[in-house]
């Protein structure tokens, strides 16, 4: 690509600038994906689900990055990372616009067909986004930066679920969600059906948002990343590799991050579920969530004091004391 920018001609303050915006995009992926936690029990009540149904929510959402990531590679590759990263954005803008028609129809299965499409941009955001941390800034750190990048993460997990149960709960709602198995079917269906139409204005403005941010994306002085060549020192390393599983340390990554994620979800979506089985209603639990991510702050943070002071990020390293 011609007129770009390249990781190399940085200065340190465009360095700078750029994992600022990075860490802006790791924000906003926390800040879509852990609202999850309040979807789940506020679909279950509005749409009159048992606890597998409800938690097809978290499963629609994360499906969706086993679909899509290596589909996006290969975008991220034919258009570039900025460019892919509106692609992602603007996906995600249309998963939010499909909550106002589900909403309409009170229809659960339209839902989930518009967490799978907001998933599916964000695979493709994280895709392109996780691959700058490494690059920006020198190699040893990019635990360190990664770590950062986790709070930011998490950071928008605490106030997601505040900020949406603010905007779709009310004081009275616990009366109200005792009331709603004792109403009769005409009742029970005009307030089920305001009940869902309340994510209706929250999603337009989630869509709007992230339509505006993937513009300001595509024309951000990020700079674009060279998937194509590889420094000689590492493509002499390589050369005799022919497939991934010659790779143990990629394999065993993607473990990794397999079970970190894996075991995140259940912690947080379902905390809200465990506090209804102790009879703890949605309106006193909304905040538990919020709680749980604070708590995983605490592993970043010992992430970017240890690394690489302590800690070494290289292959077969280990404690320094």
């Amino acid at each position: 690509m011609t007129g770009v920018t390249s990781v190399d001609s940085l200065t340190k303050r465009q360095t700078y600038i750029s994992i600022g915006i990075i860490g802006i995009l790791f924000f906003i992926f926390g800040f879509v994906s852990w609202v999850n936690a309040i979807l789940i029990p506020y679909f279950k009540i509005a749409c009159e689900l048992n606890h597998f149904q409800s938690y097809l929510v978290a499963f629609a959402f994360y499906i969706a990055y086993f679909v899509v990531s290596v589909p996006s590679a290969y975008l991220l590759k034919r258009v570039g990372f900025k460019n892919g990263m509106m692609v992602g954005f603007w996906l995600m803008a249309l998963g939010a616009a499909i909550f106002v028609p589900a909403a309409l129809m009170r229809a659960y299965e339209v839902f989930l067909v518009g967490l799978f499409t907001i998933g599916g941009g964000l695979a493709i955001l994280q895709t392109a986004a996780n691959p700058y941390i490494t690059v920006l800034g020198p190699k040893e750190r990019a635990t360190q930066r990664i770590s950062i990048m986790g709070i930011c993460n998490k950071g928008a997990g605490i106030l997601a679920p505040l900020a949406f149960a603010a905007a779709i709960l009310q004081p009275t709602d616990s009366e109200l969600f005792a009331q709603i198995p004792l109403m009769d079917e005409e009742a029970r269906a005009r307030t089920l059906d305001a009940l869902i139409r309340r994510v209706i204005f929250p999603y337009i403005c989630v869509s709007g948002v992230l339509v505006v941010l993937g513009l300001v994306v595509r024309y951000s002085p990020l700079p674009e990343i060279d998937t194509e060549h590889e420094p000689a020192d590492v493509a002499l390393r390589n050369e005799d590799k022919t497939s991934i599983f010659q790779f143990p340390h990629l394999i065993l990554g993607a473990f990794a991050i397999f079970l970190h994620v894996g075991t995140q979800v259940i912690a947080i979506d379902t905390i809200i579920g465990y506090a209804g089985s102790m009879d703890i209603d949605l309106f006193q639990a909304k905040s538990f969530p919020s709680y749980t991510l604070a708590a995983t702050i605490v592993g970043y943070l010992i992430g970017i004091i240890c690394t690489p002071k302590f800690l070494t990020q290289l292959p077969y390293g280990s404690v320094h004391c």
